[in-house]
Formats: structure tokens, C-alpha cells, sequence
């Protein structure tokens, strides 16, 4: 049976790939959070690893749409 892995190791795996996947489209924090009618602050605190704020399947499905980008690839 494989490892159990923590709900961090989850969220901070879609963290990196809202960051990465935002970068790849050139798009800023304040951009992202426009698109995905979201505020700033928000997108700073998903993308942060440093604080352990938990965010919804709804507001990744927004962010995805925003990016346009498969909401899958957030969890690969």
C-alpha cells in the first residue's frame, strides 16, 4: 500500500502549480486575481508556502478557468 501523504503536501503541490502555470502565462498576481474575479491578497496568500491557508475546489476551478489551464494539471 502506498504512503499516506498529508493534506500540506496537497495543497502546496496545487501552490506551485498556480505559480508556475501563472508565470508560464505571464500573468501577475494582480492580473490572476482580476481574471478570477479574486483579490490580490488572496492570490498571494494560495501561492504563499509560508502560510497555511486553505482555499476551496471552487476558487482552484476559478483560478484553472483564469489560466486556462485543465484544473488536472494542478494536481500533476
Amino acid at each position: 500500500m502506498s504512503e499516506k501523504r498529508s493534506d500540506t503536501y496537497y495543497y502546496n503541490l496545487v501552490r506551485t502549480n498556480i505559480r508556475k502555470y501563472r508565470l508560464e502565462k505571464n500573468f501577475t498576481q494582480a492580473r490572476l486575481a482580476d481574471e478570477a474575479d479574486l483579490s490580490v491578497d488572496y492570490i498571494c496568500e494560495i501561492e504563499s508556502m509560508k502560510k497555511n491557508k486553505s482555499f476551496s475546489i471552487a476558487t482552484v476551478g476559478k483560478i484553472a478557468e483564469a489560466l486556462d489551464v485543465d484544473i488536472k494539471n494542478f494536481f500533476e
